[in-house]
């Protein structure tokens, strides 16, 4: 990762303001959870945490379970990007960012419906999805 030469100091209790542009470029939103670690050179390495990402293994057992009764490609993602995918299209998906209008379904824990006919389909991911 490039560096952009920004310096912020530690306060009394610790804590360090990761600077505005740089949250917005990496996607970071109040509130959430990082996870803390130090690599091999003596560095500290902030990353985004993933409760579900913990769970990959089991994620995808389920996502191929469903993937092989419903013959349609499943997947199962955080509140960022796909963590499990199973199906016809599952490489396609796999580790691939959500589209924004995914993501703000998520954040408000709405519930979307898409059926054939009955509503509009939109984006899962970043990238434009195929017809269907």
């Amino acid at each position: 990762m490039k560096a952009t030469g920004i310096v912020r100091r530690i306060d009394e209790l610790g804590r360090i303001v990761i600077p505005k542009e740089i949250r917005r470029t990496l996607r970071i939103r109040e509130s959430d959870p990082m996870e803390i670690f130090t690599n091999h050179e003596g560095g500290i390495v902030l990353k985004k945490y993933s409760p579900i990402g913990e769970l990959g293994d089991t994620a995808q057992e389920y996502v191929e379970s469903v993937a092989n009764v419903a013959k349609c490609t499943v997947c199962v993602a955080d509140r960022d990007r796909i963590v499990a995918a199973a199906g016809p299209q599952s490489r396609r998906y796999m580790g691939k960012e959500l589209a924004d209008p995914i993501k703000e379904c998520i954040q408000q824990r709405a519930t979307a419906l898409y059926a054939d006919g009955k509503g509009k389909m939109c984006r899962l991911i970043e990238e434009a999805d195929p017809e269907p």
